[in-house]
């Protein structure tokens, strides 16, 4: 056994419990891993245990006959007896909590549930007596609930999980190698991991009242409560995970269901998409003197695509001084500048006191920001985007279409309707698809292309692929060497070259600064981050490598 597993059992007994549960299943010891990496995806059926927080860890297992992969969460667990004295201990908590003063943040409630708790039991020395002390709490002959210490952690840990955390789903809000974690009806929740896909959980709700409760409770947190009459619900939980709430029997057939899509607090880097495999350092390189220049760019793409984690690692590529306003209805983009202005649009109250995408963006306008963020385009707030556009307000946004010709006819037809002269004011399109090969669930950027312009002659709208993806071979080419509008047309004129071939030394130097990061293994996102911007300020003299 490991020196870390062996630490981790001694603390969390129940782990050591179910690892010694695992033969009589005819399970082999898992392999224990303190951080888990991407090449692990190659394991057809892993056994592997990993920890996300004491006392929570996660076992990934792997069944070659069945051919199936399951994630089980291993958390401690509360018998029948103490079942009981948990649901005693927390009426005892909840008859006391209205004579205690609101707690300001989830510190001071942290702080008061211990208090209270405390204030409701005590510790004994063994079980024996624990448990005759509490058949007399409740025949009222002792006020008090003895517990071991053991019980009095295990109880603390649920009534902490229960009221502060997420309830059942603590274990994968927990697990950082999550993307977005899907439940239908009491025992179908599945979660969608970074490194091994799609996995069925043995997370339950144990009833449909409880799963009901649950999602009341989830839907008044993000200050959008759930009910008969208002089945479905929208919006970001205190940490920023994005939460979708479908409530009642009527409208979803198979049980009350959520799908909950995991925030990262810090952002995934550009070298990270680099090493994936999303992008390449010349794609990259290429958006660097997009947005570095002000450039509009809109990242388009299908459902889970990753639209949004790509256009949150680009943004390190905006000057450091630029003043960028984000609006949004779920937060989800991160700018790393010092002056953004944060807007979220308001759909609770009263229809008067109502905030939308529209109105948010029309404030913008008048703040002259360097940067416009739309979270995502979807109806009346893309004319607004597109005048910000022809008043030399740049706007990065996200978009729901798998191609730059779907994504035209989006722009300009119902509810957006654009007009088609238009459409060049937006002069960059990325394309961003979810894809499967060679049985791997990958994300790609598949193509990069320029908007040229509409021209009446050529009967709609001229756009130019500078960068494809090749499936076959999973590489990018750069087809827009010697041959891009945007950076000829638009950057190199801007920066006054009298040559504007020169303009694409300048993205291959870009480019080799970002392959040095790979080489460097620098994929940190406030690393990258900061060698992008000492390098925009100081240029080569800013750089911690030679080039």
């Amino acid at each position: 056994m490991k020196e870390e597993l062996r630490i981790a059992c001694e603390k969390n007994p129940h782990l050591q419990q179910y690892l010694d549960s695992l033969p009589e299943q005819g399970i082999s010891p898992p392999d224990f891993e303190i951080q888990l990496s991407r090449s692990m995806s190659d394991i057809d059926y892993p056994n592997i245990l990993y920890p996300v927080g004491d006392p929570i860890f996660i076992h990934i297992q792997g069944d070659a006959e069945k051919g199936i992969v399951k994630y089980f969460t291993i958390e401690p667990w509360l018998s029948e007896s103490e079942l009981e004295k948990y649901d005693t201990i927390m009426d005892a908590i909840l008859e006391k909590a209205p004579q205690e003063p609101v707690p300001a943040n989830e510190a001071e409630l942290e702080k008061m549930i211990i208090k209270l708790l405390d204030q409701s039991i005590t510790i004994s020395e063994n079980e024996t007596e624990a448990k005759s002390s509490f058949i007399k709490s409740l025949i009222k002959i002792e006020a008090k609930v003895k517990l071991t210490q053991l019980e009095y952690d295990k109880i603390l840990y649920y009534i902490n999980r229960n009221i502060i955390g997420s309830g059942p789903i603590e274990p994968v809000i927990r697990d950082p190698y999550l993307e977005d974690i899907h439940s239908i009806g009491v025992n179908g929740v599945h979660i969608v991991h970074k490194i091994f896909d799609m996995l069925q959980t043995n997370i339950t709700f144990g009833s449909k009242n409880r799963l009901d409760d649950w999602l009341r409770s989830m839907s008044e947190r993000i200050g959008r409560p759930v009910s008969e009459s208002h089945p479905i619900s929208d919006g970001a939980l205190p940490d920023g995970s994005r939460i979708n709430i479908i409530y009642s029997d009527d409208v979803s057939r198979r049980g009350s269901s959520f799908t909950m899509r995991k925030f990262s607090e810090v952002p995934v880097s550009i070298i990270q998409l680099i090493n994936w495999g999303a992008l390449d350092v010349n794609m990259a390189a290429y958006l660097w003197m997009c947005m570095e220049n002000g450039q509009s760019i809109f990242f388009s793409g299908e459902t889970a695509s990753g639209k949004t984690t790509m256009l949150n690692a680009c943004l390190p590529f905006i000057n450091r001084k630029h003043k960028i306003y984000s609006a949004e209805d779920t937060a989800e983009v991160q700018p790393p500048h010092a002056v953004w202005q944060q807007l979220i649009t308001r759909e609770q109250g009263p229809p008067e006191s109502h905030v939308d995408t529209f109105t948010l963006l029309k404030a913008a306008l008048r703040s002259r920001p360097n940067y416009i963020i739309v979270g995502e385009i979807r109806g009346a707030e893309g004319s607004v985007a597109f005048q910000g556009m022809q008043t030399g307000h740049p706007v990065l946004a996200t978009f729901h279409a798998s191609a730059v010709k779907k994504m035209i006819q989006r722009l300009i037809g119902d509810p957006i309707n654009i007009p088609v002269t238009f459409i060049d004011n937006l002069n960059v399109a990325m394309i961003l698809q979810a894809v499967y090969r060679k049985g791997k669930f990958l994300r790609r950027c598949i193509s990069i292309e320029e908007i040229e312009g509409y021209y009446e002659e050529a009967g709609g709208v001229v756009t130019r692929a500078v960068f494809q993806w090749d499936a076959g071979t999973d590489k990018h080419h750069f087809r827009g060497l010697n041959n891009s509008f945007i950076l000829e047309s638009k950057i190199a004129d801007k920066l006054g070259y009298e040559d504007k071939r020169e303009i694409y030394e300048d993205v291959f130097l870009r480019a080799k600064i970002l392959a040095r990061m790979q080489e460097e293994e620098i994929e940190d996102y406030y690393e990258v981050l900061k060698i992008i911007w000492d390098y925009q300020e100081k240029g080569m003299d800013g750089l911690p490598f030679p080039i």
